[in-house]
Protein backbone atom coordinates (compact mmCIF):
# COMPACT_ATOMS: atom_id res chain seq x y z
CA UNK A 1 0.00 0.00 0.00
CA UNK A 2 2.73 2.37 1.08
CA UNK A 3 4.70 1.78 -2.47
CA UNK A 4 1.07 2.15 -4.10
CA UNK A 5 1.13 5.37 -2.54
CA UNK A 6 5.19 6.85 -3.43
CA UNK A 7 4.13 5.51 -7.03
CA UNK A 8 1.16 7.96 -7.21
CA UNK A 9 2.05 10.89 -5.90
CA UNK A 10 -0.30 13.96 -6.24
CA UNK A 11 1.07 15.48 -9.50
CA UNK A 12 0.48 11.50 -11.20
CA UNK A 13 -2.68 10.69 -9.37
CA UNK A 14 -4.42 13.68 -11.10
CA UNK A 15 -3.06 12.75 -14.36
CA UNK A 16 -4.40 9.27 -13.66
CA UNK A 17 -7.94 11.19 -12.83
CA UNK A 18 -7.23 13.25 -16.07
CA UNK A 19 -6.75 9.93 -18.52
CA UNK A 20 -9.06 8.37 -16.85
CA UNK A 21 -11.44 10.45 -17.76
CA UNK A 22 -10.76 10.77 -21.19
CA UNK A 23 -10.46 6.82 -22.21
CA UNK A 24 -14.26 6.56 -20.29
CA UNK A 25 -15.52 8.46 -23.37
CA UNK A 26 -13.46 7.03 -25.86
CA UNK A 27 -15.46 5.72 -28.65
CA UNK A 28 -14.88 2.66 -30.97
CA UNK A 29 -13.45 4.84 -33.34
CA UNK A 30 -10.31 5.71 -31.41
CA UNK A 31 -9.98 2.44 -29.62
CA UNK A 32 -5.82 1.74 -30.88
CA UNK A 33 -5.32 5.63 -29.87
CA UNK A 34 -6.87 5.07 -26.52
CA UNK A 35 -4.89 2.07 -25.93
CA UNK A 36 -2.42 4.04 -27.05
CA UNK A 37 -2.17 6.70 -24.59
CA UNK A 38 -2.77 4.32 -22.30
CA UNK A 39 0.54 2.73 -23.08
CA UNK A 40 2.00 5.86 -23.19
CA UNK A 41 1.57 7.13 -19.54
CA UNK A 42 2.43 3.52 -18.79
CA UNK A 43 6.10 3.69 -20.29
CA UNK A 44 5.94 7.52 -18.84
CA UNK A 45 5.62 6.50 -15.12
CA UNK A 46 7.83 3.57 -15.02
CA UNK A 47 10.79 6.10 -17.08
CA UNK A 48 9.53 8.80 -14.71
CA UNK A 49 10.05 6.49 -11.27
CA UNK A 50 13.17 5.57 -12.64
CA UNK A 51 14.57 8.75 -13.63
CA UNK A 52 14.02 10.25 -10.40
CA UNK A 53 16.57 8.20 -8.72
CA UNK A 54 19.43 10.46 -7.99
CA UNK A 55 21.63 11.13 -10.65
CA UNK A 56 20.39 8.77 -13.13
CA UNK A 57 19.23 12.19 -15.67
CA UNK A 58 22.09 14.33 -13.69
CA UNK A 59 23.28 14.48 -17.75
CA UNK A 60 20.77 16.42 -18.96
CA UNK A 61 20.91 19.17 -16.94
CA UNK A 62 17.76 20.22 -16.13
CA UNK A 63 15.79 22.94 -14.46
CA UNK A 64 17.02 23.14 -10.75
CA UNK A 65 14.30 22.31 -7.85
CA UNK A 66 11.75 21.04 -10.58
CA UNK A 67 10.77 17.75 -10.47
CA UNK A 68 11.18 15.83 -13.73
CA UNK A 69 7.85 15.52 -14.99
CA UNK A 70 8.30 12.88 -17.65
CA UNK A 71 4.37 11.47 -17.34
CA UNK A 72 2.90 14.69 -17.25
CA UNK A 73 5.03 16.29 -20.09
CA UNK A 74 4.63 12.85 -22.40
CA UNK A 75 0.57 12.72 -22.04
CA UNK A 76 -0.57 16.21 -22.24
CA UNK A 77 -0.94 16.83 -25.85
CA UNK A 78 -1.76 13.24 -27.03
CA UNK A 79 -4.51 13.35 -24.97
CA UNK A 80 -5.60 16.61 -26.12
CA UNK A 81 -5.64 15.09 -29.59
CA UNK A 82 -7.66 12.21 -28.37
CA UNK A 83 -10.08 14.74 -27.06
CA UNK A 84 -9.52 16.51 -30.41
CA UNK A 85 -11.07 13.45 -32.11
CA UNK A 86 -13.56 12.40 -29.67
CA UNK A 87 -15.20 15.81 -30.50
CA UNK A 88 -14.37 15.43 -33.75
CA UNK A 89 -16.07 12.48 -33.69
CA UNK A 90 -19.06 13.92 -32.59
CA UNK A 91 -18.87 16.57 -35.49
CA UNK A 92 -18.60 13.90 -38.27
CA UNK A 93 -21.42 11.63 -36.94
CA UNK A 94 -23.85 14.93 -37.09
CA UNK A 95 -22.47 16.02 -40.49
CA UNK A 96 -20.37 18.98 -39.58
CA UNK A 97 -16.99 17.87 -40.64
CA UNK A 98 -15.24 15.46 -43.20
CA UNK A 99 -13.73 12.06 -42.95
CA UNK A 100 -11.03 13.60 -44.16
CA UNK A 101 -10.64 15.97 -41.49
CA UNK A 102 -10.75 13.13 -38.70
CA UNK A 103 -8.54 10.93 -39.82
CA UNK A 104 -6.14 13.82 -40.51
CA UNK A 105 -6.45 14.51 -36.31
CA UNK A 106 -5.26 10.76 -36.39
CA UNK A 107 -2.21 10.94 -38.11
CA UNK A 108 -1.19 14.11 -36.20
CA UNK A 109 -2.04 12.13 -33.41
CA UNK A 110 -0.10 9.13 -34.25
CA UNK A 111 2.85 11.34 -35.02
CA UNK A 112 2.69 13.19 -31.89
CA UNK A 113 2.55 10.22 -29.70
CA UNK A 114 5.66 9.04 -31.57
CA UNK A 115 7.61 11.89 -30.38
CA UNK A 116 6.48 11.77 -26.92
CA UNK A 117 7.42 7.60 -26.83
CA UNK A 118 11.01 7.68 -28.58
CA UNK A 119 11.61 10.82 -26.33
CA UNK A 120 10.74 8.30 -23.28
CA UNK A 121 12.98 6.07 -25.15
CA UNK A 122 15.79 8.05 -24.96
CA UNK A 123 15.29 10.00 -21.62
CA UNK A 124 15.16 5.44 -20.61
CA UNK A 125 18.52 4.99 -21.97
CA UNK A 126 20.16 7.88 -20.84
CA UNK A 127 19.16 6.82 -17.13
CA UNK A 128 20.02 3.20 -17.73
CA UNK A 129 23.61 4.23 -18.83
CA UNK A 130 23.90 6.32 -15.58
CA UNK A 131 23.06 3.41 -13.45
CA UNK A 132 24.78 0.50 -15.93
CA UNK A 133 26.88 -0.32 -12.77
CA UNK A 134 25.08 -0.41 -10.48
CA UNK A 135 22.09 -2.84 -11.76
CA UNK A 136 21.35 -6.34 -11.13
CA UNK A 137 21.26 -8.74 -14.59
CA UNK A 138 18.26 -9.85 -13.48
CA UNK A 139 17.09 -5.63 -13.42
CA UNK A 140 18.85 -5.06 -16.56
CA UNK A 141 17.08 -8.00 -18.93
CA UNK A 142 13.41 -6.77 -17.51
CA UNK A 143 14.57 -3.29 -18.67
CA UNK A 144 14.65 -4.94 -22.41
CA UNK A 145 12.27 -6.68 -22.49
CA UNK A 146 9.89 -4.28 -21.26
CA UNK A 147 11.43 -1.83 -23.73
CA UNK A 148 10.68 -4.44 -26.52
CA UNK A 149 7.42 -4.81 -25.51
CA UNK A 150 6.51 -1.39 -25.56
CA UNK A 151 7.88 -0.65 -28.54
CA UNK A 152 5.73 -3.76 -30.34
CA UNK A 153 2.88 -2.59 -28.75
CA UNK A 154 2.88 1.18 -29.65
CA UNK A 155 4.06 -0.42 -33.17
CA UNK A 156 1.38 -2.62 -33.86
CA UNK A 157 -1.65 -0.44 -32.66
CA UNK A 158 -0.22 2.67 -34.81
CA UNK A 159 0.04 -0.01 -37.70
CA UNK A 160 -3.56 -1.35 -37.32
CA UNK A 161 -4.97 2.42 -36.86
CA UNK A 162 -3.77 3.46 -40.00
CA UNK A 163 -4.11 -0.11 -42.03
CA UNK A 164 -7.94 0.30 -40.25
CA UNK A 165 -8.56 4.02 -42.28
CA UNK A 166 -6.35 3.46 -45.19
CA UNK A 167 -5.87 -0.41 -46.05
CA UNK A 168 -2.88 -2.22 -46.28
CA UNK A 169 -0.61 -0.55 -48.64
CA UNK A 170 1.95 2.01 -49.94
CA UNK A 171 0.01 4.87 -48.67
CA UNK A 172 -0.33 3.61 -44.93
CA UNK A 173 3.33 2.07 -45.03
CA UNK A 174 4.41 6.00 -45.94
CA UNK A 175 2.11 7.55 -43.04
CA UNK A 176 4.26 4.93 -41.18
CA UNK A 177 7.12 6.09 -41.84
CA UNK A 178 6.23 9.64 -41.56
CA UNK A 179 4.94 9.32 -37.99
CA UNK A 180 8.34 7.84 -37.17
CA UNK A 181 10.41 10.45 -38.68
CA UNK A 182 8.61 12.88 -35.80
CA UNK A 183 9.56 10.35 -33.39
CA UNK A 184 13.40 10.81 -34.59
CA UNK A 185 12.96 14.35 -34.83
CA UNK A 186 11.42 14.86 -31.27
CA UNK A 187 14.60 13.62 -30.33
CA UNK A 188 17.38 14.93 -31.87
CA UNK A 189 15.23 18.49 -30.60
CA UNK A 190 15.09 17.82 -27.44
CA UNK A 191 18.70 16.93 -27.11
CA UNK A 192 19.48 20.49 -28.84
CA UNK A 193 16.50 22.38 -26.39
CA UNK A 194 18.38 20.43 -23.08
CA UNK A 195 21.95 21.48 -24.13
CA UNK A 196 21.82 24.79 -25.48
CA UNK A 197 19.32 26.42 -22.90
CA UNK A 198 20.17 23.74 -19.91
CA UNK A 199 19.48 23.98 -16.32
CA UNK A 200 15.96 26.18 -17.88
CA UNK A 201 13.19 23.35 -18.18
CA UNK A 202 12.69 20.16 -16.61
CA UNK A 203 12.27 16.90 -18.80
CA UNK A 204 8.49 17.10 -19.10
CA UNK A 205 8.80 21.00 -19.82
CA UNK A 206 11.16 19.90 -22.86
CA UNK A 207 9.16 17.64 -23.76
CA UNK A 208 6.35 19.08 -24.64
CA UNK A 209 8.10 21.97 -26.03
CA UNK A 210 9.59 19.41 -28.51
CA UNK A 211 6.09 17.12 -29.34
CA UNK A 212 4.30 20.59 -30.15
CA UNK A 213 7.08 21.85 -31.99
CA UNK A 214 7.60 18.78 -34.27
CA UNK A 215 3.99 18.54 -34.11
CA UNK A 216 2.91 22.01 -35.74
CA UNK A 217 6.29 22.08 -37.99
CA UNK A 218 5.52 18.44 -39.20
CA UNK A 219 2.10 19.50 -40.30
CA UNK A 220 3.80 22.42 -42.05
CA UNK A 221 6.65 20.33 -43.82
CA UNK A 222 4.05 17.79 -45.18
CA UNK A 223 1.94 20.54 -46.09
CA UNK A 224 4.54 21.90 -48.48
CA UNK A 225 5.77 18.69 -50.17
CA UNK A 226 2.07 18.07 -50.86
CA UNK A 227 1.38 21.23 -52.56
CA UNK A 228 4.95 20.37 -54.89
CA UNK A 229 3.94 16.81 -55.33
CA UNK A 230 0.29 17.74 -56.35
CA UNK A 231 2.26 20.52 -58.78
CA UNK A 232 4.56 18.36 -60.32
CA UNK A 233 2.39 15.38 -60.58
CA UNK A 234 -0.58 13.99 -60.50
CA UNK A 235 -0.90 10.86 -58.12
CA UNK A 236 -2.89 9.22 -55.87
CA UNK A 237 -0.39 9.04 -53.27
CA UNK A 238 -0.91 12.95 -52.57
CA UNK A 239 -3.32 12.36 -49.73
CA UNK A 240 -6.51 14.55 -49.10
CA UNK A 241 -5.17 14.83 -45.68
CA UNK A 242 -2.99 17.51 -46.09
CA UNK A 243 -5.47 19.13 -48.09
CA UNK A 244 -8.08 20.28 -45.77
CA UNK A 245 -9.12 23.65 -45.96
CA UNK A 246 -6.52 26.26 -43.55
CA UNK A 247 -8.02 29.47 -43.11
CA UNK A 248 -5.46 32.62 -44.41
CA UNK A 249 -4.53 33.56 -40.20
CA UNK A 250 -3.78 29.57 -39.29
CA UNK A 251 -1.60 29.74 -42.67
CA UNK A 252 -0.20 33.33 -41.88
CA UNK A 253 0.94 32.77 -38.07
CA UNK A 254 2.32 29.26 -38.96
CA UNK A 255 4.36 30.62 -42.05
CA UNK A 256 6.02 33.02 -39.61
CA UNK A 257 6.66 31.44 -36.22
CA UNK A 258 8.71 28.68 -38.51
CA UNK A 259 10.55 31.53 -40.43
CA UNK A 260 11.40 32.71 -36.68
CA UNK A 261 12.78 29.37 -34.77
CA UNK A 262 14.69 28.96 -38.14
CA UNK A 263 16.00 32.51 -38.22
CA UNK A 264 18.46 32.43 -35.24
CA UNK A 265 20.33 29.07 -36.56
CA UNK A 266 20.47 31.50 -39.91
CA UNK A 267 21.72 34.67 -38.23
CA UNK A 268 24.72 32.32 -36.25
CA UNK A 269 25.73 31.21 -39.74
CA UNK A 270 25.98 34.72 -40.66
CA UNK A 271 27.60 35.96 -37.56
CA UNK A 272 30.44 33.76 -38.17
CA UNK A 273 30.93 35.03 -41.74
CA UNK A 274 30.69 38.64 -40.11
CA UNK A 275 33.09 37.80 -37.31
CA UNK A 276 36.18 36.97 -40.07
CA UNK A 277 34.93 39.80 -41.75
CA UNK A 278 35.58 42.56 -39.12
CA UNK A 279 39.00 40.55 -37.67
CA UNK A 280 40.29 41.31 -41.62
CA UNK A 281 39.56 44.79 -41.38
CA UNK A 282 40.78 44.60 -37.26
CA UNK A 283 37.44 46.84 -36.36
CA UNK A 284 36.65 47.76 -33.11
CA UNK A 285 34.09 46.18 -30.75
CA UNK A 286 31.64 49.37 -30.95
CA UNK A 287 31.79 48.90 -34.81
CA UNK A 288 31.39 45.29 -34.85
CA UNK A 289 28.65 45.26 -32.30
CA UNK A 290 27.01 47.72 -35.11
CA UNK A 291 27.57 45.90 -38.05
CA UNK A 292 26.32 42.89 -36.31
CA UNK A 293 22.76 44.87 -35.68
CA UNK A 294 22.52 45.65 -39.30
CA UNK A 295 23.25 42.32 -40.78
CA UNK A 296 20.25 41.44 -37.57
CA UNK A 297 17.68 43.52 -38.70
CA UNK A 298 18.41 43.52 -42.56
CA UNK A 299 18.45 39.64 -42.71
CA UNK A 300 15.48 39.68 -40.05
CA UNK A 301 13.17 42.00 -42.84
CA UNK A 302 14.56 40.02 -45.44
CA UNK A 303 12.90 37.41 -43.82
CA UNK A 304 9.67 38.81 -42.47
CA UNK A 305 8.72 40.32 -45.69
CA UNK A 306 10.52 37.86 -48.59
CA UNK A 307 10.97 34.28 -47.99
CA UNK A 308 8.07 33.65 -45.56
CA UNK A 309 5.60 35.32 -47.57
CA UNK A 310 6.15 33.43 -50.39
CA UNK A 311 5.79 29.98 -48.87
CA UNK A 312 2.53 31.25 -48.05
CA UNK A 313 1.45 31.93 -51.26
CA UNK A 314 2.91 28.57 -52.25
CA UNK A 315 0.91 26.68 -49.79
CA UNK A 316 -2.05 28.82 -49.91
CA UNK A 317 -4.37 30.96 -52.50
CA UNK A 318 -3.72 34.78 -51.34
CA UNK A 319 -5.22 37.23 -53.57
CA UNK A 320 -2.36 39.41 -53.06
CA UNK A 321 0.38 39.91 -50.67
CA UNK A 322 -0.26 38.40 -47.60
CA UNK A 323 1.13 41.52 -45.58
CA UNK A 324 -1.13 43.26 -47.80
CA UNK A 325 -3.93 40.72 -46.87
CA UNK A 326 -3.47 41.18 -43.20
CA UNK A 327 -3.62 45.12 -43.80
CA UNK A 328 -6.70 44.43 -45.69
CA UNK A 329 -8.59 41.98 -43.31
CA UNK A 330 -7.79 44.84 -40.08
CA UNK A 331 -9.33 47.69 -42.14
CA UNK A 332 -12.18 45.49 -43.38
CA UNK A 333 -14.20 45.97 -40.67
CA UNK A 334 -12.12 49.01 -38.83
CA UNK A 335 -13.98 50.52 -36.29
CA UNK A 336 -14.47 47.20 -34.32
CA UNK A 337 -10.83 46.05 -35.05
CA UNK A 338 -9.12 49.53 -34.70
CA UNK A 339 -10.81 49.88 -31.53
CA UNK A 340 -9.33 46.83 -30.04
CA UNK A 341 -6.16 47.87 -31.04
CA UNK A 342 -6.34 50.74 -29.13
CA UNK A 343 -7.82 49.57 -26.16
CA UNK A 344 -4.94 46.68 -26.38
CA UNK A 345 -2.06 49.46 -26.29
CA UNK A 346 -3.64 51.47 -23.69
CA UNK A 347 -4.11 48.35 -21.26
CA UNK A 348 -0.78 47.06 -21.73
CA UNK A 349 0.92 50.37 -22.02
CA UNK A 350 -0.77 51.67 -18.57
CA UNK A 351 0.05 48.20 -17.16
CA UNK A 352 3.76 47.96 -18.10
CA UNK A 353 4.53 51.09 -16.68
CA UNK A 354 2.64 50.48 -13.75
CA UNK A 355 3.90 47.31 -12.49
CA UNK A 356 7.83 47.98 -13.82
CA UNK A 357 7.58 50.59 -11.75
CA UNK A 358 6.26 48.85 -8.93
CA UNK A 359 8.48 45.68 -9.14
CA UNK A 360 11.50 48.42 -8.98
CA UNK A 361 10.31 50.50 -5.94
CA UNK A 362 7.92 47.86 -3.96
CA UNK A 363 8.55 44.62 -1.41
CA UNK A 364 5.43 42.76 -3.20
CA UNK A 365 6.69 39.45 -4.03
CA UNK A 366 6.91 39.03 -7.84
CA UNK A 367 4.57 35.87 -8.18
CA UNK A 368 1.98 38.35 -7.12
CA UNK A 369 2.76 41.37 -9.52
CA UNK A 370 2.85 38.40 -12.34
CA UNK A 371 -0.39 37.93 -11.38
CA UNK A 372 -1.70 41.28 -12.74
CA UNK A 373 -0.77 40.46 -15.60
CA UNK A 374 -2.90 37.26 -16.05
CA UNK A 375 -5.59 39.48 -14.74
CA UNK A 376 -4.71 42.17 -17.69
CA UNK A 377 -5.27 39.04 -19.71
CA UNK A 378 -9.17 38.58 -18.90
CA UNK A 379 -9.17 42.01 -19.77
CA UNK A 380 -7.97 41.98 -23.34
CA UNK A 381 -8.78 38.42 -24.31
CA UNK A 382 -12.40 37.72 -22.98
CA UNK A 383 -14.28 40.75 -25.01
CA UNK A 384 -11.95 39.71 -28.00
CA UNK A 385 -13.04 36.38 -27.84
CA UNK A 386 -16.67 36.61 -28.04
CA UNK A 387 -16.83 39.24 -30.83
CA UNK A 388 -13.95 39.01 -32.83
CA UNK A 389 -12.62 35.82 -32.66
CA UNK A 390 -10.65 35.89 -36.11
CA UNK A 391 -9.34 38.82 -35.27
CA UNK A 392 -7.72 37.77 -31.89
CA UNK A 393 -6.40 34.25 -33.68
CA UNK A 394 -4.36 37.13 -35.70
CA UNK A 395 -3.23 39.19 -32.76
CA UNK A 396 -1.90 36.26 -30.87
CA UNK A 397 0.07 34.85 -33.51
CA UNK A 398 1.37 38.59 -33.62
CA UNK A 399 2.02 38.82 -30.34
CA UNK A 400 4.24 35.34 -30.21
CA UNK A 401 6.34 36.72 -33.03
CA UNK A 402 6.52 39.94 -31.22
CA UNK A 403 7.64 37.98 -28.04
CA UNK A 404 9.83 35.61 -30.76
CA UNK A 405 11.95 38.61 -32.15
CA UNK A 406 12.44 40.46 -29.04
CA UNK A 407 14.11 37.09 -26.75
CA UNK A 408 16.06 36.74 -29.65
CA UNK A 409 17.30 40.16 -29.29
CA UNK A 410 18.15 39.74 -25.34
CA UNK A 411 19.53 36.57 -25.70
CA UNK A 412 21.92 37.56 -28.72
CA UNK A 413 21.92 40.86 -27.08
CA UNK A 414 21.44 43.04 -30.53
CA UNK A 415 22.73 46.45 -30.33
CA UNK A 416 20.70 49.11 -29.41
CA UNK A 417 18.05 46.93 -27.76
CA UNK A 418 19.53 44.00 -26.18
CA UNK A 419 20.59 45.32 -22.72
CA UNK A 420 16.93 47.17 -22.56
CA UNK A 421 14.95 44.59 -23.08
CA UNK A 422 16.81 41.87 -20.84
CA UNK A 423 16.54 44.70 -18.07
CA UNK A 424 13.16 45.25 -18.35
CA UNK A 425 12.54 41.59 -19.10
CA UNK A 426 14.43 40.20 -16.12
CA UNK A 427 12.47 42.94 -13.28
CA UNK A 428 9.18 40.02 -13.65
CA UNK A 429 11.42 36.76 -13.57
CA UNK A 430 11.38 34.17 -11.15
CA UNK A 431 12.84 30.88 -10.00
CA UNK A 432 11.49 29.25 -13.18
CA UNK A 433 13.01 31.66 -15.30
CA UNK A 434 16.82 32.25 -16.56
CA UNK A 435 19.44 34.51 -18.30
CA UNK A 436 19.60 32.01 -20.98
CA UNK A 437 15.74 31.66 -21.79
CA UNK A 438 12.54 34.09 -20.59
CA UNK A 439 9.53 31.92 -21.06
CA UNK A 440 7.25 32.75 -18.67
CA UNK A 441 5.37 35.83 -21.29
CA UNK A 442 5.60 33.15 -23.47
CA UNK A 443 3.66 30.59 -21.49
CA UNK A 444 1.15 32.97 -20.46
CA UNK A 445 0.08 34.28 -24.30
CA UNK A 446 0.29 30.17 -25.08
CA UNK A 447 -1.81 29.28 -22.37
CA UNK A 448 -4.28 31.74 -23.62
CA UNK A 449 -3.74 31.06 -27.68
CA UNK A 450 -3.83 27.22 -27.86
CA UNK A 451 -7.27 26.16 -26.49
CA UNK A 452 -8.45 29.16 -29.36
CA UNK A 453 -6.26 28.28 -32.22
CA UNK A 454 -7.08 24.19 -31.58
CA UNK A 455 -10.44 25.00 -31.89
CA UNK A 456 -10.69 26.79 -35.29
CA UNK A 457 -11.81 24.17 -36.98
CA UNK A 458 -14.75 22.69 -35.23
CA UNK A 459 -16.23 23.13 -31.81
CA UNK A 460 -19.44 22.26 -30.15
CA UNK A 461 -17.94 23.43 -26.89
CA UNK A 462 -17.93 26.81 -27.28
CA UNK A 463 -16.61 27.25 -23.18
CA UNK A 464 -13.17 25.52 -24.60
CA UNK A 465 -12.30 28.06 -26.25
CA UNK A 466 -11.77 30.10 -22.78
CA UNK A 467 -10.09 27.51 -21.08
CA UNK A 468 -6.71 29.42 -21.03
CA UNK A 469 -8.22 32.53 -20.29
CA UNK A 470 -10.26 31.50 -17.44
CA UNK A 471 -7.70 29.02 -15.68
CA UNK A 472 -5.25 31.50 -15.84
CA UNK A 473 -6.91 34.78 -15.45
CA UNK A 474 -9.06 33.74 -12.85
CA UNK A 475 -8.64 30.17 -11.36
CA UNK A 476 -4.71 30.60 -10.89
CA UNK A 477 -4.54 34.18 -10.20
CA UNK A 478 -7.08 33.68 -7.01
CA UNK A 479 -5.21 30.33 -5.96
CA UNK A 480 -2.05 32.58 -5.79
CA UNK A 481 -3.41 35.72 -4.11
CA UNK A 482 -5.60 33.90 -1.13
CA UNK A 483 -3.19 31.39 -1.09
CA UNK A 484 -0.36 33.75 -0.10
CA UNK A 485 -2.43 35.92 1.66
CA UNK A 486 -4.28 33.67 3.73
CA UNK A 487 -3.26 30.12 3.00
CA UNK A 488 -2.44 27.97 5.93
CA UNK A 489 -2.81 24.43 5.31
CA UNK A 490 -0.02 23.29 2.94
CA UNK A 491 -0.70 20.03 0.78
CA UNK A 492 2.49 18.68 0.98
CA UNK A 493 5.44 19.63 3.91
CA UNK A 494 7.49 20.55 1.25
CA UNK A 495 5.14 22.54 -1.48
CA UNK A 496 4.01 26.13 -1.26
CA UNK A 497 0.90 25.85 -2.47
CA UNK A 498 -2.07 25.77 0.02
CA UNK A 499 -5.53 24.34 0.54
CA UNK A 500 -7.40 27.27 0.86
CA UNK A 501 -5.45 29.00 -1.87
CA UNK A 502 -6.90 25.49 -4.28
CA UNK A 503 -9.95 26.34 -3.26
CA UNK A 504 -10.45 29.96 -4.03
CA UNK A 505 -8.96 29.02 -7.48
CA UNK A 506 -11.75 26.19 -8.08
CA UNK A 507 -14.51 28.23 -6.73
CA UNK A 508 -13.72 31.52 -8.53
CA UNK A 509 -13.12 29.64 -12.11
CA UNK A 510 -16.11 27.81 -11.61
CA UNK A 511 -17.98 30.59 -10.84
CA UNK A 512 -16.48 32.52 -14.25
CA UNK A 513 -17.57 29.54 -16.37
CA UNK A 514 -21.14 29.64 -14.68
CA UNK A 515 -21.38 33.50 -15.65
CA UNK A 516 -19.50 33.18 -18.74
CA UNK A 517 -22.13 30.57 -20.61
CA UNK A 518 -25.27 32.75 -20.53
CA UNK A 519 -23.04 35.55 -21.88
CA UNK A 520 -21.89 33.11 -24.99
CA UNK A 521 -25.11 32.37 -25.22
CA UNK A 522 -26.38 35.77 -25.68
CA UNK A 523 -24.08 36.00 -28.55
CA UNK A 524 -25.32 32.96 -30.62
CA UNK A 525 -23.16 30.34 -29.66
CA UNK A 526 -24.59 27.23 -28.96
CA UNK A 527 -24.34 26.34 -25.39
CA UNK A 528 -23.97 22.65 -24.57
CA UNK A 529 -22.15 22.31 -21.46
CA UNK A 530 -23.50 20.28 -18.57
CA UNK A 531 -22.99 20.66 -14.97
CA UNK A 532 -21.19 17.61 -13.64
CA UNK A 533 -17.94 17.66 -16.69
CA UNK A 534 -17.44 21.60 -16.06
CA UNK A 535 -17.34 20.14 -12.48
CA UNK A 536 -15.22 17.60 -12.96
CA UNK A 537 -13.05 19.80 -15.68
CA UNK A 538 -12.51 22.52 -12.94
CA UNK A 539 -11.26 20.45 -10.09
CA UNK A 540 -8.64 18.24 -12.22
CA UNK A 541 -7.57 21.14 -13.18
CA UNK A 542 -6.93 23.06 -10.07
CA UNK A 543 -5.61 19.84 -8.61
CA UNK A 544 -3.34 19.80 -11.34
CA UNK A 545 -1.84 23.47 -10.17
CA UNK A 546 -1.55 22.71 -7.02
CA UNK A 547 0.59 19.85 -6.97
CA UNK A 548 2.74 20.10 -10.12
CA UNK A 549 5.92 21.76 -9.66
CA UNK A 550 6.02 22.21 -14.10
CA UNK A 551 5.60 25.61 -15.35
CA UNK A 552 2.01 25.65 -14.61
CA UNK A 553 1.10 27.57 -17.13
CA UNK A 554 1.46 25.74 -20.40
CA UNK A 555 -0.02 22.61 -18.73
CA UNK A 556 -2.67 23.76 -17.03
CA UNK A 557 -4.28 24.84 -20.05
CA UNK A 558 -4.56 22.41 -22.26
CA UNK A 559 -5.47 19.82 -19.72
CA UNK A 560 -8.51 22.17 -18.70
CA UNK A 561 -9.17 22.08 -22.88
CA UNK A 562 -9.04 18.48 -23.08
CA UNK A 563 -11.70 17.70 -20.42
CA UNK A 564 -13.90 20.80 -21.84
CA UNK A 565 -13.61 19.36 -25.04
CA UNK A 566 -15.45 15.99 -23.70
Amino acid sequence: MEAAASLLNGERAVVVMFLSRIVMYAESSVLYESLALVLLAVCALVVETRAEAPGRISSLKTRPGASCGVMLGAVTLPAVLVSKMIQQSRGYLLGEIELEELEYLKLQYWATAACCFCVLLFVAFVSKVSSASKNSLMQNCWDVKFCIICVASFTALCSLSLITTHGWGLLATLKLFYVFCHGFAAVKVIQHIIHTFFSCASIGEALLVTSGLIHYFGDMIACTVTEICRRLVSSGLVSAQFGINRSEISTIIQGTLFGLLLFPFLFKFLVRIWGHFSSSFNLDSRKYEIGRALVFYVFLSFIVIGIIPMWMQFVQEFSRHPILWIVGFVFSEPYKRLSLCIHWVGLIGVAVLRFYSISKHSKVERILLRKYYHLLAVCMFVPALIYQPMFLDLAFGAALAVFLVLEIIRIWRIWPLGQLVHKFMTAFTDHRDSDILIVSHFSLLLGCALPIWMSSQYNDRPLALFAGILILGIGDTMASMVGHKYGVLRWSKTGKKTIEGTAAGITSMLAASLSLLPLLASTGYLVTESWFPLVFAVTVSGLLEAYTAQLDNAFIPLVFYSLLCL
